[in-house]
């Protein structure tokens, strides 16, 4: 891949993600894994740095606006997502660990993204039909983040898609409100993982040019994102977000057949 393109992809995917709340690694991964070459554990390192580098411009960014976070409930979904993050971790090295063929568990990783999508995609298309949940128990978003940042972790994709659904579904949270929240959820992820996997010596190879470059994609996609979404209105973000399940959708196909049947 092209050294532009190691900007430009986490650029376009961060900033995207920052705006609609996927954070961008559910579009850097599928897409990484199409063009880059790389192992899928080096591109699951790439994605975890640049979206954690977004998560803290767009935090930032968006902070004294008048998006409104419950950052109760926020707090107590990314404590179990961080504990989370590291089991889903300690899984994909399990797999990888017994099925020596990283192309199993890209197209194991491929299927999931996929499911999601379809789901996702349904959920937020007919959402104004659905009688959603406001749930007030302090110690249920702790669990609910814990199975969150379990599969964000071994998908390597941040957890946003997933995120906006469940934040949206259970505590009846208003787009740009879910957006942040499942931003803020992605850092304290994000941040986990990248810590584990330094603290236990299991970074992957990689190129610190590339990593570089995709960081500096990240965080200008954070500063463009974090400023776009305190400007458009709900409507506009769900629209963008059902635009992101499907490439997601079109390059976890593909990915899914390249891995498994070629």
């Amino acid at each position: 891949m092209g050294t532009i393109y190691n900007f430009l992809i986490p650029l376009f995917a961060t900033t995207i993600g920052a705006i609609s709340g996927v954070g961008g690694g559910i579009i850097i991964k599928p897409l990484y894994d199409l063009f880059s070459g790389f192992s899928i554990s080096t591109i699951n390192f790439l994605s975890s740095c640049t979206v954690l580098a977004m998560s803290v411009v767009a935090l930032i960014k968006t902070r004294g606006s008048k998006i409104k976070l419950d950052k109760t409930k926020s707090i107590a979904l990314a404590i179990g997502a961080s504990v989370g993050g590291i089991i889903g971790k300690d899984i994909f090295r399990y797999l990888k660990a017994n099925f020596g063929d990283e192309k199993i568990i890209g197209g194991v990783q491929s299927l999931f993204l996929i499911l999601i999508a379809l789901f996702i995609f349904v959920f937020v298309k007919n959402k104004s039909k659905i009688a959603m949940k406001n749930i007030q128990n302090n110690l249920l978003p702790v669990i609910i983040g814990f199975f969150l940042g379990g599969i964000a972790s071994f998908l390597g994709i941040g957890g946003g898609p997933i995120n906006i659904a469940v934040l949206t579904y259970l505590f009846n949270m208003e787009s740009k409100s879910t957006s942040i929240s499942s931003i803020y959820i992605i850092f304290f992820s994000q941040a986990t993982t990248i810590l584990t996997m330094i603290l236990t010596k299991t970074i992957p190879e990689y190129n610190l040019n590339v990593l570089l470059l995709m960081i500096s994609g990240g965080v200008t996609g954070g500063f463009l994102g974090g400023t776009i979404v305190t400007k458009i209105d709900n409507k506009r973000i769900d629209s963008i977000f059902l635009g992101v399940l499907i490439i997601i959708l079109i390059m976890s196909g593909y990915n899914f057949i390249n891995f498994i049947f070629l």
